[in-house]
């Protein structure tokens, strides 16, 4: 009986654990099968087991295609059978991907984020207008509530259409219209009525429970 137990060590390594040692011997059995046809049948009865782990996958079209291609790296490339999909190779398995091209953006003005620009950019690209000239001053304000967000004190208009001016490098320009800027008091009013909703919440939930 001691002779007969088997460990982890002499075992092969299982190249995708998620299936188990069972079907990397079903594989491995495949593989020392002489005739193709037979090969073959022991092929798509071993895709049915595997399938059989995902029952409500094993029919999709996608899905199907990953079985196989998944049959073909636990036999380690070396199962020679008829595929209805394209057949992997060692090659293809080990190719590192092209890294991902993240965004480098390093605004300026870091407290009015990266969609700011972007605004910015989509008025410049309008035609002059009323459209624009409302898009511009949505823009400043939005400009002016960020800024608010990072420095609590009161914000100079004048500065608004300062950074306004430089971030589209001149093409944006409140002109007669910065006086109608939003005050600095209804740009916040509705995050102070957020506060001041949420600190009741806690005060009525904390009542309750001294109730309880």
């Amino acid at each position: 009986m001691t002779n007969s137990l088997e460990y982890n060590s002499e075992r092969t390594q299982l190249r995708i654990p998620e299936y188990g040692r069972n079907i990397q011997r079903m594989v491995e059995h495949a593989i020392t099968i002489e005739d193709k046809q037979k090969r073959n049948n022991t092929a798509k009865a071993i895709i049915d087991v595997m399938g059989n782990m995902q029952p409500h996958l094993r029919d999709v079209t996608d899905f199907q295609h990953k079985l196989w291609d998944q049959l073909f790296i636990i036999s380690d490339f070396k199962l020679d059978v008829d595929s209805p999909f394209p057949k992997p190779t060692a090659e293809l398995l080990a190719e590192r991907p092209e890294p991902l091209a993240y965004p480098q953006n390093f605004p300026k003005y870091r407290f009015y984020g990266n969609n700011i620009k972007r605004m910015i950019d989509e008025a410049i690209k309008m035609e002059d207008g009323d459209l624009k000239e409302a898009l511009t001053l949505t823009i400043a304000n939005h400009m002016k509530k960020c800024y608010l967000n990072w420095n609590k004190d009161h914000v100079d208009d004048q500065v608004i259409v300062k950074h306004l001016a430089e971030l589209s490098e001149g093409k944006l320009s409140l002109k007669e219209i910065e006086s109608n800027l939003s005050d600095a008091s209804d740009l916040v009013k509705h995050k102070q009525r957020y506060k001041s909703s949420k600190k009741s919440h806690r005060s009525h939930h904390r009542n309750n429970r001294k109730r309880k």
